[in-house]
């Protein structure tokens, strides 16, 4: 039938593989055919079944062989006609919440992602080698057989544990629990703690994502401004007093999407406030990865109160790896339980290979290293967006701490709905204050991803924008002093 040629480096079940698709396509073979049988054509070839196997294992995969049994195998009718490109189905509409955590997981070809949660994926292409991926198989005990504890690989508890208490933390493996990223740790909060009706407050502006799970969970959103130096505590005070809110969703280090801070003093008063309201707390610490200092330099309500009346929860999905799509979670043991019987119900546990990835690279030391060199190419990134925005028009007035966000203003009497559309429709993706609002009120505001911010494509179409909002704010103001009476 044909010959293998044992000098090549291609797998003898390579070869068969490809010598039966080159037969078929000459029509050597044509549809129905039926296969030498595998001892036969494995004794004409000087091979072992196996690799044989191996071979018609892969054609009948691929729809171009069909196994009937006993009979042996047969290659398949002709191809049906190729279907249509898919058509990509859009999860909602232009600037909803859902629409644009779509367009950065699925971008569409030649889209500027201007406004995206996300890094570029050159800049995390070495966090996770491919050495890192067989050594994390390597310590599974079944291999992909193995299961993964729904409460997280002990040992990953461990080492997630010890990172905690180097921010300063004090936390054991017994009150960690991973999760499918920071997403899931909201879905598990709202899923755990929250019933139809409740009151639950957060900063406003806000992630956007987290309103729309809220806003599915059916509660009552309390709105409370967010500051450049912590959340307002006249108006949570306010808040609480009035609306008595079961949860407060907080953000302390590199707020989303502004970037900004909190103070130590602001934090301790929101305790404070907490514990006479009875507030708890879920404190997101997913953008706490990109700060700029060392691990324990930022403030976290987590460290101060102890996690007593705190839930903390990170990711590691934006700084390492979104295909290994990990985070966690820290708290007391009756809100461990309480939220581990929902992730039991909701998806019955994480993925054990991607646990066993993430313990080599934190356990091989790699993952501080990733993290400074991110910080320096962000730090680098900022200063370059930062000159950018500002010369093309835009208002930095609080640029934050660091981190991937800028919060830039647009100019007074500039229509902001109309350039992000605008942007859009010439393939960069920009996402306005508006929707970052928990109440969806007007904001001037667009989120600036300083990573990707740096293309001169950007600034080029602000400074367009921008030069032609004011051309025409000027002309329509001579055209009204012309109109003035004169005495």
């Amino acid at each position: 039938m044909f010959s293998l040629d044992r000098d090549s480096p291609a797998p003898l079940a390579d070869q068969i593989e490809q010598r039966l698709r080159a037969l078929m396509a000459s029509a050597q073979l044509p549809s129905g055919a039926r296969l030498t049988s595998i001892r036969q054509l494995a004794l004409q070839l000087g091979v072992s079944p196996n690799t044989v196997v191996t071979a018609y294992d892969r054609l009948v995969a691929a729809g171009l062989v069909e196994s009937r049994g006993t009979a042996g195998f047969f290659i398949a009718d002709g191809p049906a006609e190729a279907m249509p490109d898919a058509v990509r189905v859009e999860a909602g509409e232009e600037q909803e919440a859902v629409w644009l955590a779509q367009q950065a997981n699925d971008p569409r070809a030649g889209v500027l992602l201007a406004s995206s949660g996300a890094l570029p994926a050159t800049w995390l292409e070495d966090a996770v080698p491919a050495a890192a991926v067989q050594r994390g198989l390597a310590r599974a005990t079944a291999g992909m057989a193995t299961r993964c504890p729904p409460q997280g690989l002990p040992a990953l508890r461990e080492r997630l544990a010890m990172m905690l208490r180097g921010q300063g933390i004090a936390v054991d493996a017994s009150r960690v629990l991973t999760t499918y990223g920071g997403t899931q740790a909201i879905d598990l909060i709202c899923r755990a703690l929250l019933r139809p009706g409740d009151a639950v407050a957060v900063e406003t502006p806000g992630y956007f994502l987290l309103f729309d799970r809220l806003r599915q969970a059916g509660v009552n959103i309390v709105p409370v401004p967010r500051r450049p130096d912590g959340i307002d505590l006249d108006a949570l005070d306010a808040a609480c007093t009035r609306h008595r809110p079961r949860l407060l969703f907080m953000q302390s280090v590199l707020h989303n999407p502004t970037g900004w801070g909190s103070s130590a003093a602001n934090l301790h008063r929101v305790l404070v406030l907490a514990q006479r309201h009875g507030v708890l707390i879920a404190e997101d610490d997913v953008q706490g990865h990109f700060h700029p200092g060392t691990a324990g330099s930022a403030t976290r309500l987590a460290q101060l109160s102890g996690l007593d009346g705190v839930i903390y929860y990170s990711s590691f999905c934006k700084a390492m790896s979104p295909a290994l799509r990990l985070g966690y979670m820290a708290a007391e043991p009756a809100l461990i339980k309480a939220l581990l019987r929902e992730k039991i119900l909701a998806v019955l546990t994480t993925a054990a290979l991607n646990e066993f990835v993430l313990l080599e690279v934190l356990s091989a030391g790699r993952w501080r290293k990733h993290l400074d060199r991110l910080q320096q190419r962000l730090g680098a990134a900022r200063v370059a967006a930062a000159r950018q925005l500002r010369e093309a028009g835009v208002l930095l007035e609080h640029p934050g701490e660091g981190g991937l966000f800028l919060w830039g203003a647009l100019p007074a009497g500039v229509d902001v709905d109309g350039v992000v559309k605008e942007a859009f429709r010439r393939g960069i993706l920009l996402v306005r204050g508006a929707t970052f609002a928990a109440d969806g009120a007007p904001d001037p505001h667009i989120r600036f991803n300083a990573a990707f911010s740096q293309q001169p494509r950007l600034a080029q179409f602000l400074h367009e924008q921008l030069s032609a909002a004011s051309s025409t704010r000027a002309a329509l103001a001579r055209a009204s002093a012309q109109r003035l009476p004169t005495g």
